[in-house]
């Protein structure tokens, strides 16, 4: 039972003694999967950036200061109020200065308007989607046509805590799948280091939209 539970908390926390060790968790252990996702994107200054599950708010912290121009924007999504709230008090200054724009809701249906976003990047979140292919295709729907989505993982991790997890969506061929029958384009994953940590990254481009 105890596992389930586990697995329900950290795709989407609330606030409680489990979900609070759950955040400290996340802070910990995701910040370098979480960082790493920012640096991949190669984000420039006047972009709009969109960071899916941003949990407390590690890698929308990182993002937000590579988005120096006045036209440079952040959007978070995350379904857990919890992290809302805690990523809302992080980075209160980003959302009283305008640069950083934070939604509470599902990723398979987003506030966006088309073709408005440069890069995306989240980090060990897809699995937690409950369909994968309808969130795949809502995050297609929002990106510009040239944009670039990346997500981070350690695959290690996830293959030896995979028991917390409801379905094999896990597995990194099941989301490549899905991004690549969604409309995203050259989908592939490389092994990476940072330091002594391994870790995985997923890259998905939109070329153009139908």
């Amino acid at each position: 039972m105890w596992i389930k539970d586990v697995g329900k908390q950290l795709g989407q926390p609330t606030r409680s003694l489990l979900g609070w060790l759950v955040s400290k968790f996340l802070k910990v252990h995701n910040r370098v999967v979480e960082e790493n996702a920012v640096r991949l994107c190669n984000i420039q200054p006047g972009e709009t950036v969109l960071e899916l599950g941003h949990g407390p708010g590690i890698g929308l912290e990182a993002a937000a200061k590579l988005l120096t121009a006045p036209t440079g924007k952040l959007i978070g999504v995350d379904y857990s109020e919890y992290m809302h709230q805690m990523a809302s008090k992080r980075l209160k200054e980003f959302l009283a200065n305008g640069k950083l724009t934070l939604h509470l809701g599902d990723i398979a249906a987003m506030p966006l308007e088309d073709n408005t976003v440069d890069k995306v990047f989240h980090s060990n979140c897809y699995y937690f989607w409950p369909d994968l292919k309808k969130g795949a295709a809502e995050i297609h729907r929002v990106m510009k046509p040239g944009g670039l989505m990346v997500t981070t993982l350690r695959l290690d991790r996830l293959v030896a805590s995979q028991k917390v997890f409801q379905s094999d969506n896990w597995r990194p061929e099941i989301y490549m799948a899905a991004l690549r029958d969604s409309g995203f384009t050259d989908v592939q994953m490389e092994d990476r280091m940072d330091k002594w940590i391994s870790y995985q990254a997923i890259y998905a481009k939109v070329l153009k939209h139908d």
